[in-house]
């Protein structure tokens, strides 16, 4: 793979991984920086110390590990391995489920009525708004419990997931943390363009 500006870093205790592909539709495939999205997110997730499971093996497998999971979406392709790494430590140090966000940048209205009668509304403070991003990591607990007995994750679109896990588990086990420009989701292949330039390796 081309050269990824950061550095290779160690997580302090054995991780499981998961690069989340389900539900994505065929854009994990498309390139950047010569690699499709999920090999990029893979290598990411490999450098940050990550073991990355096969997605044949059941989870409650991975429970009996005893390990974090790291839940890697593969539409985060750039998220620089210190972050992942950063958010593994802390979820199994604290015992919290770790999620990277973003800031929302766009403008975002309230819209009420049925569609087709929909009304636009006000503009609603962007302050208290955050964008999912990547990565979602399940401290040992709680992989523990959602797959301990064959059970499965409550969502694989992140944003599902982490609404489920927070009303599962309370928003004070829930750690919502900034993640770098690099870890942004794209949604389409103009996306990815944007994100290739603010990655080039040179």
């Amino acid at each position: 793979m081309n050269p990824h500006p950061y550095d290779a870093v160690d997580i302090s205790a054995p991780v499981s991984g998961i690069v989340v592909e389900e539900g994505r539709g065929a854009l994990p495939f498309h390139l950047i920086h010569g690699e499709s999205l999920v090999a990029a997110a893979a290598w990411a997730a490999g450098e940050a110390g990550v073991d990355l499971v096969d997605l044949t093996v059941a989870l409650s497998v991975v429970a009996e590990r005893g390990e974090a999971l790291v839940l890697h979406d593969p539409l985060c392709p750039a998220t620089p391995p210190p972050f992942i790494a950063s958010c593994a430590d802390r979820a199994a140090v604290d015992d919290v489920v770790v999620v990277g966000v973003r800031p929302v940048t766009d403008t975002v209205k309230e819209v009420t009525g049925a569609a087709g009668a929909a009304t636009v509304g006000a503009t609603v403070d962007r302050d208290g708004l955050v964008a999912v991003c990547s990565p979602v990591v399940l401290p040992p607990s709680v992989v523990r419990d959602l797959f301990g007995d064959g059970g499965s994750l409550p969502s694989t679109d992140f944003v599902e997931l982490v609404a489920a896990l927070r009303e599962r588990y309370g928003d004070d086990r829930v750690a919502l943390v900034d993640a770098p420009a690099e870890a942004r989701r794209v949604g389409s292949p103009d996306d990815i363009a944007v994100l290739e330039a603010l990655t080039d390796p040179r």
